[in-house]
């Protein structure tokens, strides 16, 4: 039986940060992974270019039933931090919109940054390895029975993610472990995913795919402004995942399709300037013809400004500015770019990333029952953790 100080089970964005700070601190430190590769999620993420942090990473960014536990890890490991590594790897990047951060070429960039410290670290990382059977022997002692050997570790660390994007290898497995030594875990469900439609609406907007508009699109718990794109499926784009989030079953959205201004008001005031100009004429200068020809009658949109009334107006605001819909659902884990619920946070120390209950356990990154916004406040978070959890494995 090989003897580790640290065993890190998942080779992701957490898993890595772990083993680097841990091999800092002259543990022996070991990564497995059942995948062929490591980091396969950073390679395909931010459209291959990883959105790697945020520059405004807040608690509030943040979802969990415990919705206090993120901040002590955010707040000691932050995105400056993180920043500061990808610039001393000579990493370009740039912000793409709201303080995302992604690479100027490749994912690949931070990946070989992070393979990088961990060499520079003496961390050995093995892949297309099975996890067959894990136990406690006791207090800081695990055995670990694998397709490629046993393995006896002081601290054991879960940082296998959770079921987004099953292609990737997602799988149940660290739910399955907190399980085993009973701890709670909170009912998961996919998160920042398109919403596919009910059967009249998808043929009624069927005709609207591949048009994004910047939208505010909202419930009644969030609202977010950002682009939402009609898709052949439904409703994307990073308005959509985000409120998706949000997103209980069953549950109308309301958007916003011209959030810059009062298109009553607007009407009423080009009315007087321009009475003979067709509704249809002013609508597209601010919308694509095909949504407003979709979404208003004909009797209304072709009538001169001069022979509509106010009702109308009324009625063509309330439907370009409060579009409401009812999802059918959403893609599910197939495209979703994370999980939301998970291991419960109340049994994990928010300093060591430590079960309380079992001394040498530990839990990071998205398995944990913490999911951010879109925008790279998921990688940070992998980070945060990873790195507060290095400390003291």
């Amino acid at each position: 039986m090989e003897k580790i100080d640290v065993l890190i089970l998942g080779a992701g964005a957490a898993g890595l940060m772990c083993a680097i700070e841990a091999g800092k601190r002259n543990r022996k430190v070991l990564v497995l992974d059942h995948a062929n590769k490591a980091g396969k999620k950073i390679l395909m993420s931010g459209g291959g270019r990883c959105n790697f942090t945020n520059y405004h990473i807040d608690p509030a960014n943040y979802i969990s039933y415990n919705k206090h536990f993120c901040k002590s890890a955010l707040t000691r490991y932050t995105q400056w931090d993180f920043i500061e590594l990808v610039k001393k790897h000579h990493i370009p990047f740039h912000e793409k919109t709201l303080g995302q951060l992604f690479c100027d070429n490749k994912s690949k960039d931070i990946l070989n940054l992070l393979l990088a410290e961990c060499m520079q670290n003496t961390v050995e990382i093995r892949l297309n390895t099975i996890i067959n059977q894990l136990e406690k022997i006791h207090d800081h002692h695990f055995k670990v029975k694998t397709t490629r050997g046993d393995f006896h570790a002081e601290a054991l660390v879960i940082a296998s993610g959770g079921l987004s994007i099953p292609t990737m290898g997602a799988s149940p497995f660290g739910y399955k472990v907190a399980e085993q030594f009973g701890i709670k875990v909170w009912p998961t469900r996919a998160g920042l995913v398109p919403f596919t439609l009910q059967p009249e609406d998808k043929n009624r907007l069927g005709t609207l795919s591949g048009i994004a508009i910047d939208s505010i699109v909202a419930n009644k718990h969030k609202k977010f402004h950002e682009n939402f794109l009609f898709t052949h499926r439904g409703l994307s784009g990073p308005a959509i995942l985000q409120i998706s989030s949000y997103w209980q079953a069953g549950e109308e959205i309301i958007i916003n399709l011209l959030p810059t201004i009062n298109l009553f008001e607007y009407l009423k005031k080009v009315k007087i300037q321009h009475p003979h100009k067709i509704i249809h004429s002013i609508l597209n200068e601010l919308l694509p013809k095909r949504v407003i020809e979709t979404l208003l009658p004909e009797q209304i949109t072709y009538k001169k400004l001069s022979d509509t009334s106010y009702d109308d107006f009324k009625k063509i605001a309330e439907k370009m500015q409060n579009f409401t819909i009812k999802p059918n659902g959403t893609e599910g884990y197939r495209t979703a770019e994370v999980t939301i619920g998970g291991v419960d946070c109340a049994a994990i120390s928010s300093k060591t990333m430590e079960v309380l209950a079992v001394p040498g356990l530990y839990f990071i990154g998205e398995v944990l029952d913490v999911t951010g916004w879109l925008g790279g406040f998921n990688f940070q978070w992998a980070w945060s953790s990873g790195w507060a959890a290095g400390q003291f494995v």
